[in-house]
C-alpha cells in the first residue's frame, strides 16, 4: 500500500493512501461472498446465484461496502506503518475507486508534544467557609424583600419561617445555615480546582490541535443554540447572537482543550483510567487533590 504524509503545519497532516488491486479485489470476493449467501435474485435459489449476475444486480452496494470496510482497515495500518499518533477522528476526503484501486486521503490533527512537570504537590490555599451570623442574616435580608419588606415591615418570627414552610425561627436559620454551608464548601472547592488548573496551565506550552478547538466551540454554540431556541428567540437574532457569542467564547474554549490535554497526558502518566459511567478528567482532579499541598489562607 502507498501511503504519502504531508505536512500542513506543525499539527496537521494530509495522508494520501492508495489501496493495491490486490487487496481491493480480496475484499470484494470476501463482500460478494457475504451477498450471496442473502441475495434474492428472481430466477435462482438464494444462495446459488452466479458471481456475474450479482456483478449486475449488487455490483455497486458490493463497491460501497468494500470501500467502507477499507478505508479504515488502510487509515490504521498507514498510521501504525507512520507512527502518526492522532489527536482526533480523521476528515477523510478525495475518495476514488478507479481501475480497481482505492485512493483517499485522510486529513488529521496529531497529538502534540506535551511535558507536564511538577503536577504533585501544587500549592493550593483553601478559604475559610465557616457559615456566620452575619451570612444568615444577610441571606434573611433576601427572603425580606422576597416577601415585600419594601412596601410593608415584614418581621423575622416563627410565623414568618411557618410561611416558608418550617415549623419556627430555629430550624428556618437551621436549614439555611446548612445551605449557606454547602454552597461555601462548593466555592471553595472550585477555587481550589481553579488554582490547580492555573498552575498546570502556566507551565505547559503547546499548539492546540485545531480540530479540538472547532469541535469544542462548535459543542459550547450548540448548547447556546438550544438554549435561545427554548426562549422562542428569533432565526435571525439566534445566528447574530452565535457570531458574538464564537468571538467571546474564543480564550475560554481553547483554555479548556488545554486543561482537557494536560489531564490525558497526566492520566496516562499515573495510569488513570475511567470505568463505565466514571470521567476521567473528574478522576485525574481528585488525583492532583490528594497530592495537593493544602495551606489555609488568612
Amino acid at each position: 500500500m502507498k501511503i504519502d504524509v504531508k505536512k500542513v503545519d506543525a499539527l496537521k497532516r494530509e495522508i494520501y493512501f492508495e489501496v493495491p488491486k490486490d487487496k481491493v479485489s480480496k475484499m470484494m470476493d470476501a463482500v460478494y461472498d457475504s451477498v450471496s449467501k442473502v441475495a434474492k435474485v428472481k430466477g435462482f435459489r438464494q444462495g446459488k446465484v452466479p458471481r456475474n449476475i450479482l456483478v449486475n444486480t449488487h455490483g455497486k452496494a458490493v463497491q460501497e461496502e468494500a470501500v467502507k470496510r477499507l478505508i479504515p482497515e488502510a487509515y490504521h495500518e498507514g498510521l501504525h506503518k507512520e507512527n502518526i499518533d492522532p489527536i482526533d477522528l480523521p476528515e477523510i476526503t478525495d475518495v476514488h475507486f478507479k481501475d480497481g484501486m482505492l485512493t483517499f486521503v485522510a486529513k488529521l490533527d496529531i497529538r502534540p508534544e506535551i511535558k507536564v512537570k511538577n503536577y504533585k504537590g501544587i500549592k493550593v490555599q483553601r478559604k475559610p467557609s465557616k457559615v456566620t451570623d452575619e451570612d444568615i442574616e444577610k441571606t434573611l435580608e433576601i427572603f425580606k424583600k422576597g416577601q415585600g419588606a419594601q412596601e410593608k415591615e415584614v418581621v423575622v418570627d416563627d410565623a414568618f419561617a411557618r410561611g416558608m414552610g418550617f415549623p419556627n425561627l430555629e430550624e428556618f436559620k437551621g436549614a439555611l445555615a446548612r445551605q449557606l454551608q454547602m454552597d461555601k464548601d462548593r466555592q471553595s472547592r472550585s477555587d481550589v480546582e481553579q488554582q490547580i488548573v492555573d498552575d498546570l496551565l502556566k507551565d505547559s506550552k503547546f499548539i492546540v490541535p485545531q480540530s479540538l478547538l472547532k469541535k469544542q466551540m462548535e459543542y459550547r454554540l450548540h448548547d447556546a443554540q438550544k438554549h435561545y431556541k427554548s426562549h422562542g428567540m428569533a432565526h435571525e437574532e439566534i445566528t447574530k447572537k452565535l457570531e458574538e457569542l464564537r468571538e467571546q467564547l474564543k480564550d475560554a474554549v481553547e483554555r479548556d482543550v488545554r486543561v482537557y490535554l494536560v489531564f490525558q497526558e497526566i492520566a496516562k502518566a499515573e495510569n488513570i483510567t475511567a470505568q463505565q459511567n466514571e470521567n476521567v478528567m473528574v478522576k485525574v482532579m481528585e488525583f492532583l487533590m490528594k497530592e495537593a499541598n493544602w495551606q489555609e489562607a488568612k
